[in-house]
C-alpha cells in the first residue's frame, strides 16, 4: 500500500505516477483514502472546473479534444476526467475518451484520465471530486470533466464542476423532453454541435424557447454552434466558458457555487458511511432476529428499521 502522504507530496509536485496513484487510491476509497483526502485538501481550491455533458453521440469527447488543443496552444496545462461507463465484465471504464484524446497523451502539460461509473446512475463516479482535487493540488488551471451521456440524470454534473456546457446534436428531439431531463436549469453554456448538419436552426429556437419558459436568470446561458470535427466555432464556445467564469468571479456566484456543491459532497459522504453503518447491521444475528418478528407479524418492517438502527 502506497503511503498517502508521500503521494500526495509528489502529487503537488507534478509528479505524473503520483497523480495517477492519488487518483486510483481516491476511487478505490478506505482509511488510505481517507488520510490523503486529508493532507491533499489543503492545497486544493485554485483550479477551474468545467463540465461538459450532453447525449451520447453528440461530440462530447472531439470537443474536449479541440478545446485541450486550444488551451494548450496558449500554453496552458489542463486535467481531463472522462467518466466513462463501466464496463459489465472488469468494473473498469471503457476508455473510450482516451482513445479520442490520444493525441495529447505525450504532452506534459495534459493529463487525462478515465474513470469508471461504477454503477452509478448519475454518470458521475462518487470519487470525481477528490479525483478533481489530485489534479488541481498538480497544478492544472482548469480541470474538465466530461461525463457520460445519460439522459435525466445528467443534472449531477451540475453539483461537480463551476460551469457546466451541455452539448445538443440536431435533431435532439422535442424541447419538452429536454426540459424534462433537466437540462435547461442545469446549462451555462449551450452548444450545438455538428451544426452542419439540417435541424441546427429548429434546434437553436428551440432552446432559446425554453430558456424564455423557464424564467428570469442572473446569467443568461448563451447558444453556440460548433463542428467539433474541423474546429469550427469551438474557440467562441470556449470564450462563453471564460465569460462565464468572470460573470461568476465579479459576484459571490462562485463562492456560493463551491459552498454548496462542498455541502453536497458532505452529505453524500455521510449517507453513504450510514448506508455502510447499516449494511453491516443488517448481517448480524440481531437482524436475523428482529425478521422473524416480522415473518410472524409481530413488528411491521418500519418498527423492524427502527429497531435495526437502535443504537
Amino acid at each position: 500500500m502506497p503511503d498517502p502522504a508521500e503521494l500526495v507530496r509528489g502529487a503537488c509536485a507534478g509528479d505524473r505516477r503520483a497523480v495517477a496513484r492519488l487518483i486510483s487510491l481516491v476511487e478505490t476509497g478506505g482509511p488510505a483514502a481517507d488520510a490523503a483526502s486529508a493532507a491533499l485538501y489543503p492545497a486544493t481550491g485554485r483550479a477551474y472546473t468545467v463540465g461538459i455533458t450532453g447525449a451520447p453521440g453528440a461530440g462530447k469527447s472531439t470537443l474536449t479534444d479541440r478545446v485541450v488543443a486550444g488551451l494548450r496552444a496558449e500554453g496552458v496545462e489542463v486535467g481531463v476526467l472522462a467518466v466513462d461507463p463501466t464496463s459489465p465484465f472488469s468494473g473498469g471504464a471503457i476508455l473510450g475518451d482516451r482513445v479520442r484524446m490520444q493525441d495529447h497523451f505525450t504532452d506534459p502539460g495534459v493529463f487525462i484520465r478515465s474513470m469508471a461509473t461504477r454503477g452509478h446512475l448519475g454518470g458521475l463516479a462518487l470519487a470525481t471530486p477528490q479525483a478533481i482535487r489530485v489534479l488541481d493540488a498538480a497544478g492544472k488551471p482548469w480541470v474538465l470533466v466530461e461525463t457520460v451521456g445519460v439522459g435525466q440524470v445528467e443534472v449531477e454534473v451540475a453539483a461537480a464542476t463551476d460551469t457546466t456546457l451541455v452539448v445538443l446534436n440536431p435533431g435532439w428531439g422535442d424541447a419538452v423532453q429536454a426540459n424534462k431531463a433537466g437540462l435547461m436549469e442545469i446549462a451555462d453554456v449551450f452548444v450545438i454541435n455538428k451544426a452542419d448538419r439540417a435541424g441546427a436552426d429548429d434546434t437553436e429556437r428551440d432552446v432559446h424557447q425554453m430558456l424564455e419558459l423557464g424564467g428570469h436568470r442572473d446569467w443568461d446561458p448563451p447558444v453556440l454552434r460548433t463542428v467539433a470535427t474541423t474546429g469550427e466555432g469551438v474557440e467562441a464556445a470556449w470564450a462563453a466558458v471564460v465569460a462565464h467564469r468572470a460573470f461568476l468571479e465579479a459576484g459571490d456566484g462562485l463562492r456560493a457555487r463551491r459552498h454548496a456543491r462542498l455541502r453536497d459532497e458532505v452529505r453524500a459522504i455521510a449517507l453513504a458511511r450510514l448506508g455502510a453503518r447499516v449494511d453491516e447491521r443488517c448481517r448480524t444475528p440481531e437482524f436475523d432476529a428482529v425478521m422473524l418478528r416480522v415473518d410472524a407479524r409481530e413488528v411491521d418492517p418500519y418498527a423492524a428499521a427502527a429497531l435495526v438502527m437502535a443504537d
